[in-house]
């Protein structure tokens, strides 16, 4: 299972000891056309850093505030960096609309400690046991056990933490995860997809419900 990821060009390769949380998603969701994009503007030979600059220049993310569109852009790149070269010309040139969904939810759990092991220990487990209801007082509990052991999560707000549940369920329905009256569905990907992601990292099927059954 990939345990860590650095910003700007994380190698899928697993590490010890665990990184911190990073809790940056609180705004947004999927950012699929944006994520799209800016993965087609990346240059193999640059640093992620000088794709960002790029990004910010050719105005992609179409928010008002210059602040909020680099935070954004800089999100997105955190993301988009986490996929293999062949995982991002699949998103770019191969997949569609569904798969470029997964594709998006496979970067954002690999970008987020705290999401990856949400879908895997909750989500998942809740598909694998049919109990397909997930509500918000799921990811309430989950966050104040994470929080008994981690001081950077413990000292996070209680509207800040509501603001995190609502994107990420937010960013689950829109990777197909989740339905809009909050019932965990199983994601269905294809052969190709799935041969793809195993490349890469033999347990990255977790994080889609069903998704490594078959």
């Amino acid at each position: 299972m990939i345990e860590s990821f650095e910003f700007y060009g994380a190698s899928i390769v697993a590490s010890t000891p665990k990184p911190k949380y990073l809790m940056s998603f609180s705004t947004g969701g999927l950012f699929i056309n944006e994520s799209v994009e800016l993965a087609a503007l990346h240059r193999e030979s640059e640093a992620w850093k000088v794709t960002l600059g790029r990004a910010i220049e050719c105005g992609l993310a179409t928010l008002p505030k210059a602040a909020s569109k680099r935070r954004t852009l800089r999100e997105i790149t955190n993301r988009i960096s986490c996929l293999s070269a062949i995982e991002r010309e699949f998103l770019i040139s191969e997949a569609d609309r569904q798969e470029q969904q997964a594709v998006l939810w496979l970067a954002t759990c690999r970008a987020y400690r705290f999401i990856h092991e949400f879908a895997v220990e909750v989500v998942r487990e809740r598909h694998l046991s049919w109990r397909l209801e997930l509500g918000p007082e799921a990811f309430d509990v989950f966050f104040g056990a994470k929080a008994e052991w981690d001081g950077g999560l413990a000292a996070i707000s209680k509207s800040t933490q509501q603001k995190l549940r609502q994107v990420l369920y937010r960013m689950m329905r829109e990777a197909g995860l989740l339905s809009e009256d909050g019932h965990i569905q199983t994601v269905y990907l294809s052969p190709r997809l799935k041969s793809l992601i195993v490349q890469a990292d033999p347990d990255g099927l977790e994080v889609f419900p069903g998704g490594d059954s078959g």
